[in-house]
C-alpha cells in the first residue's frame, strides 16, 4: 500500500529550539549534542558536495580541471562500486563549475532523437538548472535534446552574453554539472562519443575567443578512474573537528539556500564560523554522540519519502528542498546527483512481496499491468546489483531490462521481468548476483504520476 505524507522535515529540533537559544553558561551536555547532530544534517550535502569536488578536480589520471568535462568512454567494468548502483543506459560527462571569476558556457547539441539529459547542481544538491522541464512542458522532445547555449552566472554578475545564451544564476561559487546520454550498449558507444565531443563546455572568455582553452582531459572508462573511497565514505570517517572544519572552509563561497541566519547562529554557538577555524566544545564524548546521532539521521528514510510494494523512491520535493533539510540531507546520501521530478526516478527494493531479502539464487517474477507500466517521457530500465550497489560478475551480460531494450509485452500488453542469475526461458530476464542483492527502476524523464502518488512500481513476487 502506497505510504506518502507530505511533512516537511524543517521541524528539525535546529529551527524548532531557536526562539530561545540559552547562553553558553546554560548549554548542557544535551543540548551540544542536540546542535551537533542538528547542524550535521543541515551541513551534509555541502560537506558532501565539497569532498566530491576535491576528489574530482585535478590534473591526475581520472580528474580533470574546472569547467571542464570529464566523458566516460565506456560502461562501467563488473564489480564497480564507485559511485555505487552505476548506470548501464547512458554514457556520463560530468565536471565541476568555478564562477568566481566569470560565467561558463555550456553549448549542448542537437541529439537527433537521441535521449540526452542534463542537469547543474549547486554545492547544497539543488538542482540550479536541468532540462527535464523541457520535457514535462513540451518544448523538448521525448527522445532527444533541441541545440541549446546555457551561461551560469553567478548571482549579480553584470556583462554581455553570447547571442541565444540562457542566462541561468548559480548561488554557489561552485557546481556539479552532469550530461547523460543514451546508449544501446557496446555497439553504439562511437556514436554517442561523437555526441559527446559535440559538447562545449568553457569560460566565457574561451568561449568567445579571447582566452586560450585548458587542455581537455582524456576520456576515461567509467567506473575505474577517481579515490578508492566514496565521497560519502570519505564524509563518514571525518570526526566532529574536521567535519565542521570543512563546512566552515566551504560556507564563505557557498552560503545556504535558502539563506538561513537560525541555522548559521547555531554553528556560530558551537564555535562554526565561515571561514574561520572551528572552536568546538570541549566535551568529545558529546561531540561524538552528536556526530553519532547526525549520521544516524542523515542515513534514516524520511517520512516524505514514497514508498510501495517494498520499494522506495523520491517523489516531488526531490531537487529543490527549501528548508526540507531531513530529504535533502538523505537524498545526498542515497543518490548524490538526484534531479528534479522531471529528470529521473529511481527506486530501490532490497525485499520481495514476503519481506524476506532479495537474493539471486531464487527466481522472483515483476509484473507490470498494461495500464501500469512505468509512466516516462523517455525510458526506462531495471538492474540488478550487490547489496553493496555493484554490479555481478555473476551476470557477465551486464543486461537492463526496459523499453529501449527490447522487453517484450504478454499478449494482454503487460510485461513481466524475471530476476534470477538462472537464465529464464520464458519473460524478460535479467541476470543477478548469486547473493543478497537489490534492484533499481530507472525512470528517465518520469511523467507526474511517477512521483506525485498516483503510480507504483508492482511486487517482486517469489515463485
Amino acid at each position: 500500500m502506497l505510504q506518502r505524507t507530505c511533512v516537511s522535515l524543517a521541524g528539525l529540533a535546529l529551527l524548532a529550539s531557536c526562539a530561545s537559544t540559552p547562553t553558553a553558561t546554560q548549554q548542557s551536555n544535551g543540548w551540544v549534542k542536540d546542535e551537533v547532530a542538528d547542524s550535521y544534517v543541515f551541513g551534509y550535502p555541502l560537506v558532501l558536495m565539497s569532498a566530491a569536488r576535491d576528489a574530482a578536480v585535478g590534473t591526475e589520471p581520472g580528474q580533470a580541471p574546472f569547467n571542464t568535462l570529464r566523458h566516460a568512454q565506456a560502461l562501467p567494468p563488473i564489480g564497480a562500486t564507485n559511485p555505487p548502483q552505476p548506470s548501464l543506459d547512458t554514457l556520463d560527462s560530468t565536471g565541476w563549475l568555478d564562477l568566481a571569476t566569470e560565467p561558463v558556457i555550456l553549448a549542448l547539441p542537437d541529439s537527433h532523437g537521441r535521449y540526452v539529459d542534463a542537469r547543474v547542481l549547486d554545492m547544497w544538491t539543488n538542482v540550479a538548472w536541468s532540462t527535464g522541464p523541457q520535457l514535462a512542458a513540451g518544448t523538448g522532445t521525448a527522445k532527444g535534446l533541441r541545440a541549446q547555449t546555457i551561461a551560469f552566472v553567478a548571482p549579480g554578475w553584470n556583462g554581455e552574453l553570447p547571442k541565444g545564451a540562457k542566462r541561468v544564476e548559480v548561488p554557489t561559487r561552485n557546481a556539479w554539472i552532469s550530461v547523460r546520454i543514451q546508449s544501446g550498449g557496446a555497439r553504439d558507444l562511437n556514436a554517442v562519443r561523437k555526441l559527446q565531443q559535440a559538447i562545449r563546455l568553457e569560460p566565457l572568455s574561451v568561449f568567445v575567443g579571447d582566452a586560450e582553452p585548458a587542455v581537455p582531459p582524456r576520456g576515461y572508462a567509467s567506473g575505474v578512474a577517481g579515490p578508492s573511497r566514496t565521497p560519502a565514505q570519505q564524509v563518514a570517517a571525518l570526526d566532529a573537528s574536521a567535519f565542521f572544519g570543512r563546512l566552515a572552509d566551504a560556507l564563505p563561497d557557498n552560503p545556504p539556500t535558502p539563506a538561513d541566519p537560525h541555522a548559521l547562529k547555531f554553528l556560530a554557538d558551537l564555535g562554526v564560523t565561515p571561514g574561520d577555524p572551528v572552536k568546538l566544545p570541549k566535551s568529545s564524548n558529546v561531540l561524538a554522540a552528536g556526530l553519532a546521532d547526525g549520521r544516524e539521521r542523515v542515513a534514516t528514510p524520511p517520512s516524505n519519502l514514497l514508498s510501495a510494494n517494498g520499494w522506495s523512491w523520491f517523489g516531488d520535493a526531490v531537487g529543490n528542498y527549501g528548508p526540507d533539510y531531513g530529504l535533502r540531507a538523505y537524498a545526498a546520501s542515497a543518490q548524490l546527483g538526484i534531479g528534479t521530478k522531471d529528470d529521473e526516478v529511481r527506486a530501490v527494493v532490497t525485499q520481495d512481496s514476503d519481506g524476506n531479502t532479495l537474493n539471486g539464487a531464487n527466481r522472483y517474477v515483476i509484473h507490470f499491468a498494461a495500464n501500469q507500466l512505468p509512466p516516462v517521457r523517455g525510458f526506462w530500465t531495471i538492474t540488478a546489483y550487490t547489496k553493496d550497489g555493484a554490479l555481478s560478475e555473476n551476470a557477465p551480460a551486464r543486461l537492463a531490462v526496459g523499453d529501449r531494450n527490447g522487453a517484450r509485452r504478454n499478449r494482454d500488453g503487460s510485461l513481466d521481468v524475471v530476476v534470477s542469475s538462472t537464465r529464464s526461458r520464458t519473460g524478460n530476464w535479467l541476470p543477478a548476483p548469486r547473493a543478497d542483492m537489490q534492484l533499481v527502476l530507472r525512470l528517465y524523464a518520469p511523467k507526474p504520476q511517477a512521483t506525485d502518488g498516483s503510480w507504483q512500481p508492482p511486487p517482486v513476487v517469489r515463485q
